[in-house]
């Protein structure tokens, strides 16, 4: 400590910090605001129980505190989902909009944003979305635009959602895990079939079908056969189509790595903690203690439970179907990062060898002007901010359902009353829905949809 008791300690001081501290601010920025596992199921907890102003409101109120300006994509996603949920589409569309509006932008910067990515963190790029997540976003867009009464506006995210699939496979073709939507395909056959296009609905069936038999290998979804009632297969009858989003989504969680070692010590270990705060300040505190730690954090998926596995539909208080599974959201959430694990992986090492070569050189500085002991200490604080900054990039649309069924039966024309029973892997009903005053109209399609998350 004798440099302050020099005449010019303060322009030795001043000298210090560059070399022993800019590197501990760039590890610092590293921490990025994105949606925190505790937040996130109390969203989950509220769209379970159906309060969705409560849920919206909760997303409003965490806007700058659990989302921040890089993850507006994930604001609007969450807005839109639960404005959905909630029946208020016009309202979900516009959030929706300013969401694939900002993935539009973002696909195309966060090529630039890459060279930061590396040093820093995946959560410095701005949130552009997954491409399942992109891919969905239309279904929901498409859902919106047929309960507002506008078949032809729901054709339209179909054509958005197809022309982002081609795009898909023109730049990475088999490269991707996501490589296709077998449930994009097939409901975007019926939307086209919906405003008469019969040769796009006849392409996209096509497409489906072949999705469907790589879905079923992939991610074990087989392709659904509806069986409509012999007699209700008269002309003149009209169909009414149930979508039941059920379940929530896997929530990503950030795990770490960490090698630590001293001329006495080599610790390996492994985070098993869900709570990336006090798993952090383990860290932290392994890598101050031992004095060498390299820290290396990776994102993982865990899927939150929920008891629904089917439901079955009732028109007129009598059985007339029951829900197939059409699109498995947690499995394909679980697959496009195993897919990508490897690149994630690569550069977390690469950013945590960074990090360490660059405390290395700041203690290497501060050693040699100030004395070994000074070197030691900022080695020390560098390794226990690196090691308290590292964290994985957990953002996910995490309000989405874990799974999309549908039910497709033949209905005659008239006004009718439709319960969904929900029910558990037993057979109990969990939880029931009615739609009083359906009508159904001749040779027509009528949508109808329901959210669970129980």
């Amino acid at each position: 400590m004798d440099f302050f008791l020099r005449d010019n300690w303060w322009e030795s001081f001043r000298s210090f910090v560059p070399a022993a501290f800019v590197g501990g601010i760039v590890l610092f920025s590293a921490c990025a605001t994105e949606p925190t596992t505790a937040y996130r199921d109390q969203l989950n907890h509220l769209i379970a129980l159906q309060e969705y102003p409560a849920a919206l409101k909760d997303v409003q109120d965490h806007k700058n505190s659990d989302y921040g300006p890089k993850s507006v994509v994930l604001y609007h996603l969450d807005e839109g989902t639960i404005l959905n949920n909630g029946d208020q589409y016009k309202e979900s569309d516009q959030k929706f909009a300013d969401a694939e509006h900002t993935m539009q932008d973002l696909y195309t910067k966060s090529i630039l944003q890459a060279g930061g990515m590396l040093l820093l963190n995946d959560t410095t790029m701005d949130y552009a979305g997954e491409p399942f997540e992109r891919v969905l976003l239309h279904v929901f867009r498409a859902m919106n635009w047929i309960f507002m009464g506008h078949p032809h506006g729901a054709a339209v995210e179909a054509n958005k959602a197809e022309f982002f699939l081609q795009q898909l496979h023109d730049h990475f073709g088999d490269k991707l895990g996501y490589k296709d939507d077998a449930f994009v395909r097939y409901l975007d056959a019926m939307l086209y079939a919906d405003i008469g296009d019969y040769n796009d609905a006849r392409i996209s069936l096509e497409a489906a079908k072949r999705a469907y038999l790589w879905y079923a290998s992939y991610y074990n979804t087989p392709q659904p056969e509806f069986q409509f009632p012999k007699d209700a297969r008269k002309e003149g009858d009209g169909e009414l189509v149930f979508i039941h989003y059920n379940g929530v989504s896997p929530i990503k969680i950030s795990k770490t790595i960490q090698i630590a070692w001293n001329q006495a010590v080599l610790a390996v270990q492994e985070s098993n903690d869900t709570s990336q705060d006090a798993q952090r300040a383990k860290n932290a505190l392994v890598a101050g203690f031992v004095g060498n730690a390299i820290t290396v954090a990776y994102p993982q998926y865990i899927q939150p439970p929920y008891r629904i596995v089917s439901s079955e539909v009732f028109v007129d208080s009598k059985l007339a179907g029951q829900t197939l599974l059409m699109e498995d959201v947690s499995a394909i959430a679980f697959k496009n990062l195993k897919n990508r694990m490897d690149m994630i992986m690569t550069r977390a090492i690469a950013r945590a060898a960074i990090k360490y070569i660059l405390a290395h050189a700041a203690s290497q500085a501060v050693a040699k002007q100030f004395g070994q002991g000074w070197g030691l200490l900022t080695q020390v604080g560098s390794n226990i901010l690196a090691a308290a900054t590292e964290v994985a990039d957990t953002r996910s649309w995490t309000t989405l359902p874990s799974q999309i069924r549908m039910a497709r039966i033949k209905v005659p024309p008239g006004v009718h009353q439709v319960r969904v029973d929900f029910k558990d892997q037993a057979g109990f009903v969990v939880e029931s829905h009615v739609f009083s005053n359906v009508r159904i109209k001749k040779s027509t399609r009528t949508y109808l949809a329901f959210r669970t998350a129980l």
